[in-house]
């Protein structure tokens, strides 16, 4: 049998199991109301992703992807209040979607949770497309009109701090790259600060994520807990700090 084939026989048997026996009992935190984006979701990404039929991945796709995509996306929108679209919430919608759909072969069984990957897709995507419809609104009104509660010297002060935090952030990357098997001996570690390096690397694309949507991507890279990771951020948290005041003082890097 093809993928979805299989798929559609799994889910049979699971849905008569749960019939009878009720929700399985899992790991974590009971959900406080019914889930849309499940671990039947899940395997039906993994089987659309492995299927070489296209009639079977837009039925599997239909069934079991299509509303849990559109549910997903429609949390984070009205979650995070994106209010720099003038199109209509559909058309947006319909939009993230898409792009999901584009990202779905990169999805990868056993590297993490189906919702939290395409919940960091599409936030991900929200974020730069709001921000890009804010630039455009900011040039279309232009700039001539200054609002006299603007503290100017604390803007440039502000500017200036962050273009030296940025080039420090830079130069600090590359040192703790450098050197990190002389500060962490073990391989668990090792691989925790690696992984939040490479996290600094790519900061432009993701300074709008929280904390807690950070740690998912770390443990789901890494596959350790959260404990692991807290222990590693920690000490090269204080060496950020250290590093980055002898900086300020000096404009130099000095370990």
């Amino acid at each position: 049998m093809s993928a979805v084939d299989k798929f559609y026989e799994w889910h049979k048997a699971e849905m008569e199991y749960l019939e009878e026996n009720g929700p399985r009992v899992r790991r974590g935190r009971k959900p406080s109301k019914k889930q849309y984006f499940t671990y039947m979701t899940d395997q039906a990404i993994i089987a659309y992703n492995t299927e070489p039929s296209w009639s079977k991945r837009n039925r599997v796709f239909r069934d079991h992807i299509n509303y849990p995509f559109n549910k997903l996306v429609e949390n984070i929108y009205h979650t995070f209040k994106f209010s720099y679209f003038d199109v209509p919430y559909e058309d947006v919608k319909a939009e993230v979607v898409a792009f999901l759909v584009q990202k779905i072969g990169k999805f990868q069984e056993g590297k993490g949770k189906a919702f939290s990957y395409f919940s960091i897709i599409a936030k991900n995507y929200l974020i730069i497309q709001n921000n890009a419809n804010y630039a455009k609104m900011k040039a279309r009104t232009g700039t001539d009109i200054l609002d006299e509660r603007r503290n100017i010297s604390a803007e440039v002060a502000l500017s200036d701090h962050q273009e030296s935090l940025k080039e420090f952030t830079d130069l600090w990357t590359d040192w703790y790259d450098k050197n990190m098997n002389a500060i962490f001996t073990n391989k668990r570690d090792i691989i925790v600060a690696d992984t939040i390096l490479e996290l600094f690397r790519m900061r432009e694309n993701i300074e709008n994520f929280n904390k807690k949507a950070l740690y998912i991507l770390i443990r789901e890279r890494t596959g350790l807990k959260t404990q692991n990771i807290t222990k590693v951020l920690n000490v090269m948290k204080r060496d950020y700090a250290k590093m980055f005041g002898t900086y300020s003082k000096s404009g130099h890097m000095i370990p």
